[in-house]
């Protein structure tokens, strides 16, 4: 499961290229490609060096010593052990609301935070399920791709502003004897400029919601026992319900269970698989992991 998820998270991350490389050649030509994918490897490098500081910035996250809170650094410490990761830096939001997420861009350069609301709501098996899943997210340098997903899609959104002022500016209409050629030109733009920054963003929340299984999964193993994170997962959905957390929808992704509150439209822009499947395979993985200890 791990490995299909990798392959379409590649895939994913592939495409994302593909649509930023076709629109900067649409735009300008193999000019505009390159002046494209130079402002693409800026916001990527800015990315790579900057992530972990927006997000926990964004988030309002702030660092606690051993003496602060002894038990949430053993616990992180101990499952840091069994993940073979350094242990990484731990934070505390100042919210009611129950999530966690993790950043940064490598093993050694990461940090785990967790909102007082979920330490409140969470027994300490379930807890250790949450700070499990995120170590996962670090050892399976799950923030370092949602950072380059989150910059291509971004340069994407540009791209189409850039194209949108570029039409306003340059004039819609023509000549007579242009004035065909001129309306057809008018709707492809109008097209690219809509499509194009949507495609970007059904891609990178794909990419998310991939992730997030594959997160699920590794987390299960960390801990040695799967159910856990599903009783967490559970009480988390009911939780963050009753006490939505505020937070930039650049960082939603972050978060264990998704932040953002809302059906219909808002539902096809989940950053997160349905809580409820990630709970069933969590419980399907205990039972398989039962049968063959009885088999």
């Amino acid at each position: 499961m791990q490995i299909w998820n990798t392959f379409k998270v590649t895939l994913l991350l592939a495409a994302l290229t593909g649509l930023f490389i076709f629109i900067g050649s649409a735009l300008g030509g193999q000019t505009g490609m390159f002046i494209a994918f130079g402002l693409a490897v800026l916001m990527n490098m800015g990315a790579w060096w900057f992530s972990d500081k927006l997000a926990l910035k964004m988030s309002g996250a702030q660092e606690i010593t051993p003496a602060e809170a002894p038990d949430l650094h053993r616990l992180v410490e101990q499952l840091a052990e069994r993940a073979k990761l350094p242990k990484p830096a731990v934070y505390i939001i100042d919210s009611d609301a129950p999530n966690a997420f993790a950043t940064g861009r490598s093993p050694s350069k990461s940090a785990v935070a967790v909102t007082r609301g979920i330490m409140h709501l969470l027994n300490r098996d379930e807890l250790a399920g949450v700070i499990a899943h995120e170590l996962a997210h670090i050892k399976n340098r799950d923030t370092l791709i949602s950072s380059v997903a989150a910059t291509i899609a971004g340069a994407i959104t540009m791209l189409a502003d850039m194209a949108t002022w570029a039409m306003i500016f340059g004039g819609f209409g023509g000549s007579e004897d242009e004035e065909e050629g001129g309306l057809g030109e008018l709707a492809g733009s109008l097209v690219f400029i809509i499509v194009a920054p949507l495609a970007a963003m059904l891609i990178q929340l794909a990419i998310s919601r991939s992730r997030e299984f594959s997160a699920d999964a590794t987390g299960a193993r960390i801990l040695g026992d799967s159910l856990p994170l599903a009783n967490a997962l559970e009480k988390l959905e009911r939780g963050t319900d009753r006490h939505p957390l505020e937070v930039n929808p650049a960082a939603s992704p972050l978060y264990i269970v998704n932040p953002l509150r809302g059906g219909g439209l808002v539902g096809l822009f989940r950053t997160h698989p349905a809580t409820a499947e990630r709970v069933a395979r969590l419980r399907a993985m205990k039972m398989y992991e039962l049968a063959q200890a009885y088999s």
